[in-house]
């Protein structure tokens, strides 16, 4: 048999706001878990390695998540890779099914955060991204807001000054990606706004306003990852959906030589690992249709069109006036909602792109569906870094 990898099976919680709901991770994991498992037709028997995500959490609460689902003896491994947990948990499972150790692996992320903006956890010890931060603090000034929007509005800034990118711009594409969650029965937010009510919310950092930044979340994902031999003998091939390309990079030396905050933030990271997956799975940007890429900010959506290759350098703006990001134009670009509507649980947010994705190609994404889909791309990225963009495509 080939090295051909397929996601036979998504499950997801719906994302709600910390605190909402009377439910911990092992609950979480428990309904993504199940409804994965559900969604291949497989028992967890089935599962030969889980690779788990969460970034708030105890050591081995991995383990503890996927109890929930069955004690097997299984190899179990926790991941942490900031805002790409989820997607390193899946890269990993696809790996070791790709590698032929195992025929099925399940990759699972859960997040249980606390509200309000990201904090550190500890104090008594560098934060790993100090050299990042340092890079930016000379360029662009800092007053106190939360490190987050403050990285990515200066590299709003940045591509404003370079070539004239302008404020309505990027707030275009969070009431776009509000639009799209009014569709989403699992998004946080289900409200649609006007561009005013986005323009006119409160400025978090220039330009970002709290309409264009995504919230912190619980919330779960989850998918089963097999090998063709699997797909075959279990007769999968109905719901099976092949992984394409994959790639995943980290900081190159450019992040902090550059001497840039788009840099800084992992457009060139991001560009890297697009590189990687188009060249593996033998295709690029025109031969896909739905994109799900890492929108924590409108600011970084639109800074990620160029680095995946959807707009050529310093025309993302452009490519959000022409609606070329949304149903009836060229790509269909967050359909979920993304991470600015449809929510933001670390852990989990890669593992909903993916479930996303391969309901878009089955045709099972109801009123969020863009056409017939032969091509999707995702991409997840966590500061400090991580960079992973895999490519799918109908598995015959």
């Amino acid at each position: 048999m080939s090295n051909r990898t397929f996601v036979v099976g998504v499950g997801m919680t719906k994302f709600e706001k910390p605190g909402s709901r009377e439910w911990d991770y092992p609950d979480m994991a428990r309904e993504s878990g199940t409804k994965a498992l559900q969604d291949a037709g497989v028992g967890y028997d089935a599962i030969q390695q889980a690779y788990v995500g969460y970034v708030y959490g105890e050591s081995t609460s991995g383990q503890r998540a996927v109890y929930e689902l069955g004690i097997t003896g299984i190899p179990v491994v926790n991941v942490n890779n900031n805002c790409s947990t989820g997607s390193t948990a899946l890269f990993l499972a696809r790996q070791a099914v790709r590698s032929g150790a195992v025929d099925c692996a399940l990759a699972l992320g859960f997040e249980k955060m606390q509200k309000g903006s990201l904090g550190t956890t500890f104090e008594d010890r560098e934060q790993p991204m100090l050299n990042h931060v340092k890079e930016l603090f000379p360029l662009y000034e800092w007053t106190g807001e939360p490190l987050a929007p403050y990285m990515f509005g200066a590299a709003g800034r940045e591509h404003m000054a370079k070539y004239g990118t302008t404020p309505e711009q990027f707030a275009k594409i969070g009431w776009k990606n509000h639009k799209h969650s009014v569709n989403n029965p699992y998004a946080q937010f289900q409200d649609e706004y006007s561009l005013e009510d986005i323009l006119a919310a409160r400025t978090v950092y220039d330009p970002l306003t709290k309409l264009q930044c995504s919230p912190t979340s619980d919330g779960s994902g989850a998918a089963v990852i097999a090998s063709e031999r699997f797909v075959d003998e279990h007769n999968l091939w109905d719901r099976a959906v092949e992984i394409a390309g994959q790639s995943m990079v980290t900081d190159t030396r450019a992040t902090f030589e550059d001497k840039s905050a788009i840099t800084v933030v992992g457009a060139k990271m991001s560009a890297l690992a697009a590189r990687g997956a188009y060249d593996e799975a033998g295709m690029g940007a025109d031969d896909v249709q739905v994109v799900e890429l890492h929108d924590c900010f409108s600011t970084n959506e639109l800074l990620t069109y160029e680095a995946l290759g959807l707009a050529a350098e310093g025309e993302g703006g452009k490519l959000v006036d022409g609606g070329d990001n949304t149903y009836g134009g060229r790509w269909v670009v967050n359909p979920s909602g993304g991470l600015i509507s449809k929510g933001h649980p670390l852990g989990a947010t890669g593992l909903a792109q993916c479930a996303e994705l391969t309901w878009q190609i089955r045709g099972t994404a109801d009123a969020r569906q863009a056409g017939t889909v032969t091509g999707a791309l995702q991409h997840n990225i966590g500061l400090g870094g991580a960079a992973v963009v895999t490519l799918y495509k109908p598995a015959r």
